[in-house]
């Protein structure tokens, strides 16, 4: 007897999450960087911020989530992976700049000095982002498990087609 999978079983999100959480910090420290080096506005630097992270992401995704690393699909999955992660991208932009530009109409941005640092931390764009990170999050397990590493058949048919 086969074991059917569930969408969210426990095994795969605790996964996805800690792989999750590795993008963020990237997206997060590379956000903070681009910001600093190119003195790119707050709204500018997430989706380049968040495309850096996909990298990590797929490589992280592909070794220890969804049970992937031997499909011999890498590059069906890149793509698939590509799409969704262009979607999920639009979706951490609107839920990290709706949020920033909603605060902004009623207070200044709060930011926390770090001991011993030259740099303050803006705290209200950390917010933000993550709670964009938080929408994309879901949207990203759901579309990654059910479509970016699920063989569909579809590319075996699409060839048969074109043939």
């Amino acid at each position: 007897m086969t074991k059917k999978s569930t969408l969210f079983n426990k095994k795969d999100l605790v996964a996805y999450f800690l792989i999750a959480g590795a993008g963020a910090i990237v997206q997060l420290v590379c956000g903070g960087l681009l910001k600093d080096w190119f003195k790119l506005n707050y709204e500018a630097t997430i989706l380049p911020a968040y495309f850096i992270s996909v990298i990590v992401g797929f490589t992280l995704t592909k070794l220890f989530a969804f049970d992937a690393r031997k499909t011999q699909q890498t590059n069906r999955e890149m793509v698939k992976f590509l799409m969704v992660a262009t979607f999920s991208g639009f979706v951490t932009w609107f839920f990290s700049v709706m949020p920033y530009t909603f605060l902004q109409t009623f207070m200044s941005d709060f930011y926390l000095q770090i001991p011993f640092a030259y740099k303050k931390i803006n705290v209200t764009q950390i917010l933000t982002t993550t709670t964009g990170m938080g929408f994309s999050f879901i949207s990203n397990y759901v579309l990654h498990k059910t479509f970016t590493f699920k063989s569909s058949g579809f590319y075996d048919r699409f060839k048969d087609l074109l043939r």
